[in-house]
């Protein structure tokens, strides 16, 4: 179980560094600092998933995006690194892999919360149906979810101990 876990960290961590520079981003940045290709990746995303946080960011997200890119983005490479060579390998990852977990967890609630309880029927973009409003949640809610089990992982592992060798007397 523990090495499937660490194939989904792995990829979890990986492919967050091109969602938040290339996708995440664009509700900080403005549309010039992307080749039209991305943007149109965000803009099939927002017409496709009728995603009105990404359609037009509130403020709330832009801080919460201005946090993953200073902060998470960085932090990204150094998950990747510790997963990749083995965790038990990384100690120095176990404490900034518990802080990471508890941020992500609480910033991902209240966009649920939103997408689940905001009433959309006359908002531009927005689910207008309940099976939208399930396919949008659905995008987000892994990004809740592994953070949650990595929290979990990370708080029952255990590392060894370097053995120490007994004098001979």
């Amino acid at each position: 179980m523990s090495t499937l876990l660490n194939i989904v960290f792995q990829f979890y961590f990986i492919t967050h560094i091109p969602i938040t520079i290339l996708l995440d981003s664009q509700a900080i940045f403005p549309d010039s600092y992307y080749p039209k290709s991305v943007t149109g990746v965000m803009q099939f995303h927002i017409n496709e998933f009728k995603d009105p946080l990404m359609a037009d960011p509130p403020i709330w997200l832009q801080t919460f995006i201005v946090i993953e890119c200073l902060l998470q983005l960085p932090f990204f490479f150094f998950a990747s690194y510790a997963f990749i060579k083995g965790i038990k390998k990384c100690k120095w990852v176990k404490l900034p892999c518990i802080v990471y977990a508890a941020h992500v967890a609480t910033t991902v609630v209240p966009i649920l919360a939103h997408l689940a309880l905001t009433d959309f029927s006359n908002a531009t973009i927005g689910p207008k149906t309940d099976k939208e409003r399930l396919i949008l949640i659905a995008i987000y809610i892994p990004y809740l979810v592994i953070p949650v089990m990595l929290l979990f992982y990370v708080l029952a592992l255990r590392f060894d101990e370097p053995q120490t060798k007994s004098k001979r007397h």
